[in-house]
């Protein structure tokens, strides 16, 4: 496991070396209120966005900004979709279907 904040992300799965946040102090990512907005403009263009939020909602990770979502943002969807067993999948879906390039 590699450690994200509070988090930890799968070793197996590298993604987060590509994050854009990987050089941002993580605390930076773990923040309230206004601070949030800024938070997510690191998001703005990371190329592993996708994966960084399907890793939050898979896991249910409680706190700070993945994928450019908010806790508050994270629990609304995971409460309008509780169908879905696989946001990776969904989120990989959504993306290919708008032609958007997949992380490496």
């Amino acid at each position: 496991m590699v450690r994200r904040g509070r988090a930890e992300v799968p070793s197996g799965d590298h993604w987060d070396e590509d994050a854009a946040c990987r050089n941002t102090n993580t605390n930076e990512m773990f923040v309230e209120s206004t601070q949030q907005k800024r938070a997510k403009t690191v998001c703005t263009g990371c190329p592993v966005r996708t994966e960084c939020l399907a890793e939050a909602l898979d896991n249910r990770i409680e706190f700070g900004i993945w994928g450019g979502m908010t806790e508050r943002e994270r629990r609304a969807l995971l409460r309008r979709r509780p169908d879905v067993t696989s946001w990776r999948k969904v989120l990989e879906d959504a993306r290919d279907e708008q032609g958007h390039p997949q992380a490496s």
